[in-house]
């Protein structure tokens, strides 16, 4: 007899969704197509500075830059057999090394620019998604309501749905989340300022 680790799991678990399946795998193409035809549109400076970000966010990166800094040290301390090119202090390496690093991070500059852009494109989306959803949840429950009232079901007076029945404006909500945050700070900057002085009570 078949232990319960031996036997089948039960077809809830083995047997997928078939049209969320669908719904699934269609999201995922759609996110998939739009984020190679945003890769295909980049100019070609925004390709390069992909290249060279990605390639310096290796750790290939490091291992070159140690290879290539300790070949330079030893081929300059005269114990090779090479005439040193750059002895002690090592100048030129020095300004070889500032300038590699103010074209590495423009380069870096560049790419977080373009990221920044497409999370920016992704955010308005998402906040249209919310808005639209928002709408959509309003109506629905606006027309349960009447609903309700043609079937001639009693419903309690409920204030919070009530609320959630009005149209959210994003402007309100904005004003909302600064006020709070105004508030929050104002708040944490009356406890540290009565932090620093403990003699002092706050005003009632």
């Amino acid at each position: 007899m078949p232990t319960p680790r031996e036997q089948e799991p039960s077809e809830e678990y083995t047997t997928p969704n078939p049209i969320l399946s669908d719904v699934i795998e269609r999201n995922i193409r759609t996110i998939d197509r739009l984020r190679m035809e945003a890769a295909q549109a980049r100019k070609t400076p925004d390709r390069v500075s992909d290249i060279i970000t990605d390639f310096s966010g290796r750790l290939i990166f490091v291992y070159v830059h140690i290879l290539w800094f300790g070949s330079w040290i030893l081929l300059n301390t005269g114990k090779v057999g090479v005439r040193p090119f750059d002895p002690y202090p090592y100048g030129l390496l020095t300004m070889v090394v500032s300038l590699e690093a103010i074209f590495l991070s423009t380069f870096v500059l560049i790419s977080q620019n373009r990221l920044s852009v497409e999370a920016d494109r992704r955010a308005d989306l998402d906040l249209q998604i919310g808005l639209l959803t928002e709408h959509e949840v309003t109506r629905v429950l606006r027309m349960l309501d009447v609903v309700q009232d043609k079937l001639g079901i009693e419903n309690e007076e409920d204030i919070e749905l009530a609320q959630l029945e009005l149209a959210t404006k994003p402007e309100d909500v904005l004003a909302e989340i600064d006020m709070v945050h105004r508030n929050v700070r104002r708040h944490a900057t009356w406890k540290e300022w009565l932090a620093a002085h403990p003699g002092l009570k706050k005003p009632h």
